[in-house]
């Protein structure tokens, strides 16, 4: 299997995504996230390890590249806690900005803030997931992820360094973070330009994490998921009508405090105002930046900084 491939290779009808490579550095993810869905299809998620000859098979894949977006991470976080130590996203980023990609990141780390001085080789985004502002449940849904705090002093750190920056609040989970006013206030003041939500969907392993980290939340849950809720690809849903009311809430927030606003598979594009994975903000930082470029000819491309 090739390390690069095209995204959504279901060719689900709920994603909205544009067309981009997707690459993930790592197999498994050791944040170990209650509600995360990549466990269900990735044997021993949680035991985080790097792709087999990594580096290489990347050097060989991306030698083809010229210019094209390349999303990391889809699957797992590709600044794991080991990656403080083994270095390898770093030195995929590398291999990537040599090829001109453009660089979407999607994390819940700190850990990107390492690697500012590549992602403003090219244009670059980083999406940094927030699920709640409330540290105690953090630590609950998240136990391994960097804090709350530290994800928003990580936003704060990208934008002081002019890298567009967008914020997943993502799943967004009844009974738990479903009204993240005081957060969507708190990016939006950072500079924050795009938020992303989604509604948390149900898988067999998922579900039994969650009961096992909040079993009095998950027995309100239930009936709305397993009773009024509905299946949609291999997924178990809230009702409709209940996704789009905390969807339009979602979009309602961000439109209050001045934040471009999208879904993510939740079959509600007419509420998104901006392509749904914020990768617009690549574009944007690619326009500004194309006439500094050229009026910099003899400037080494791999040498010269980007700002947005």
């Amino acid at each position: 299997m090739n390390l690069l491939s095209w995204f959504d290779p279901w060719h689900s009808p709920l994603c909205t995504c544009p067309p981009k490579l997707t690459f993930n550095p790592y197999t498994g993810c050791d944040h170990k996230c209650v509600y995360c869905y990549a466990s269900s299809y990735i044997p021993h998620f949680f035991d985080c390890r790097p792709k087999k000859d990594l580096l290489p098979r990347l050097e060989r894949e991306a030698s083809k590249l010229n210019g094209e977006l390349v999303s990391i991470a889809n699957s797992s976080d590709p600044y794991p806690t080991i990656e403080a130590e083994r270095g390898l996203t770093r030195r995929c980023l590398e291999i990537l900005t040599r090829q001109n990609c453009q660089i979407q990141i999607i994390t819940k780390s700190d850990i990107v803030l390492r690697d500012i001085d590549l992602l403003r080789r090219v244009p670059s985004m980083v999406a940094v997931t927030i699920t709640t502002d409330d540290v105690e449940i953090a630590k609950i849904l998240e136990p391994n992820a960097p804090s709350p705090p530290m994800r928003l002093k990580t936003i704060e750190r990208l934008a002081e360094k002019g890298l567009p920056v967008a914020v997943r609040i993502d799943p967004i989970i009844p009974y738990i973070n479903e009204n993240p006013e005081t957060l969507v206030r708190a990016v939006a003041q950072i500079g924050v330009r795009h938020i992303t939500a989604s509604t948390y969907k149900v898988k067999a392993d998922n579900w039994q994490r969650l009961s096992l980290a909040m079993p009095k939340t998950t027995e309100k849950l239930k009936p709305l998921y397993f009773e009024k809720g509905e299946r949609l690809g291999r997924y178990t849903y809230l009702p409709k009508a209940l996704r789009l009311k905390l969807m339009e809430n979602m979009a309602r927030l961000a439109k209050k405090y001045g934040v471009k606003f999208a879904t993510c598979r939740e079959g509600l594009k007419g509420l998104n105002t901006a392509t749904c994975d914020g990768s617009w903000l690549i574009r944007q930082c690619a326009s500004k930046n194309q006439a500094q470029i050229l009026n910099e000819a003899g400037t080494d491309k791999h040498n010269h900084r980007l700002m947005c």
